[in-house]
């Protein structure tokens, strides 16, 4: 389990650094999930202990919203005085992403044909 646990830290390394190195307007720990993507690609499979490993991230994945929860806290009067620009934002941009997913998935729909999960 370590071994999985220090190969996703490497590869978000490796994604900051290849963001910073290259000064590519995409997040590193995006690049990082495309670097782990590959390799799990490359892999053809996803082995079972890393499974497991980021299955239990995931079930703890709440607490990782507990930094963004203090700053926010931190920066309410900040978010006060400009909650109108920042409640378009966050509506527009969710209404794009429902849009868009939608169309990808209708998209994608169509191309695979008729099959049923």
């Amino acid at each position: 389990m370590l071994l999985y646990l220090t190969i996703l830290l490497s590869c978000q390394l490796a994604g900051e650094l290849l963001a910073a190195a290259t000064g590519l307007p995409i997040p590193g720990p995006v690049c990082g999930m495309a670097l782990l993507f590959a390799g799990l690609a490359i892999n053809k499979g996803v082995p079972k202990d890393l499974g497991d490993l980021t299955d239990g991230l995931l079930t703890n994945l709440s607490l990782l919203f507990v930094p963004a929860g203090v700053g926010v806290m931190l920066h309410f009067q900040l978010l006060a005085t400009d909650w109108l620009p920042l409640s378009l934002a966050i509506l527009i941009s969710t209404s794009l992403t429902v849009v868009v997913t939608a169309g990808i998935m209708s998209y994608l729909g169509k191309a695979g044909g008729s099959q049923k999960l």
